[in-house]
């Protein structure tokens, strides 16, 4: 009896096993500055998610004469509030500023998907097939990469902007976009643009990483394995090879939404992104331009949620980063 006490005590005394997305969560937390970043990107994405219910004013509501009034002005007529001010229109800042966060916000996110499905799939055809496969998709990565992404963002934002139509979006998608940003569905097709141009370009680093990860795994027992019980190849790359080389994606795609929060505001800022009057980060900072020297605060109303977001998603993949690391001491 005595040893069979000792022997189940010995079972309790063994550490719980745990699962590995509690591991990395349990990793994760001793990132402060991580967390902390989480916790403002959870605040600013609830925010722009309710953006009706939290806005004071209509993003496109002008008051006749109430032109760059000053942070914390209360409007005579009904009462309300301007907290940042207004724009040069009389427009209300604090209500565009959130419209504009969540347009800013959903055109960074799915960027990232779009551009990590796009990734994530080239890659894992490279690297398991591998031969003349491998070597003519990796050439056009390779060759992407050497050009300038910048001008490249330029002059194709250029020629989509001017030719709306030139590419056929399914009308149910530019639908389910205006309702994700609060857009007329005409007006959600500048976004979906940018959105395209965005991914189309951002899936390199993507294909990249998953390529030297399939590499690494092509040849280990478990896919030699699944070869000999007769899975084909499509089977192999989704159950096994996609699933295990995950780590590095999910970093690169933390990293990424700091990119493409930059640049979305970097393409609107230059007037080569979404069009007045649908607000963005991007093009109310271009809008303060005339005006920052008169008035030194304008542009850090649109400018501090963007260096705010690209500060916190880059802590966010740090955090990512060293959680994911299974060499990481636990």
């Amino acid at each position: 009896m005595a040893a069979q006490v000792d022997s189940i005590s010995l079972l309790n005394d063994y550490p719980k096993e745990e699962s590995p997305w509690r591991l990395v969560f349990r990793r994760f937390r001793k990132h402060k500055l991580a967390m902390i970043s989480l916790g403002v990107m959870l605040v600013l994405f609830l925010i722009t998610l309710f953006a009706r219910q939290i806005a004071p004013f209509e993003v496109d509501e002008i008051t006749v004469g109430n032109y760059f009034l000053k942070p914390g002005s209360v409007q005579e007529a009904t009462g309300r509030v301007h907290l940042l001010g207004t724009d040069n229109l009389g427009r209300d800042l604090f209500s565009r500023l959130i419209y504009a966060g969540r347009i800013s916000l959903t055109v960074a996110l799915l960027s990232v998907v779009i551009s990590s499905i796009i990734g994530v799939t080239i890659g894992a055809i490279s690297g398991y097939y591998g031969g003349w496969v491998d070597n003519l998709l990796m050439r056009i990565v390779e060759f992407f990469l050497t050009i300038p992404s910048l001008p490249i963002l330029l002059i194709i934002s250029a020629m989509l902007l001017k030719n709306q139509d030139a590419i056929p979006i399914p009308q149910f998608l530019l639908e389910l976009a205006g309702k994700l940003m609060l857009l007329e569905v005409r007006e959600a097709r500048q976004a979906v643009l940018i959105i395209l141009v965005l991914a189309g370009l951002g899936w390199l680093t993507s294909a990249q990483l998953m390529r030297g990860m399939v590499l690494s795994l092509r040849n280990q027992t478990f896919v030699e394995a699944a070869k000999a019980m007769g899975a084909g190849g499509a089977w192999i790359i989704l159950r096994h090879m996609i699933p295990n080389a995950m780590a590095p994606i999910i970093v690169d795609a933390s990293l990424n939404m700091a990119n493409y929060v930059v640049a979305e505001a970097a393409l609107s800022f230059l007037g080569f992104g979404i069009q007045e009057p649908i607000p963005t980060w991007g093009n109310m900072l271009s809008a303060t331009q005339a005006y920052m020297l008169d008035m030194p605060w304008l542009p850090l109303i649109p400018g501090l949620p963007i260096f705010l977001c690209s500060l916190a998603f880059n802590y966010i993949g740090d955090g990512l980063r060293d959680a994911l690391d299974p060499r990481l001491k636990l």
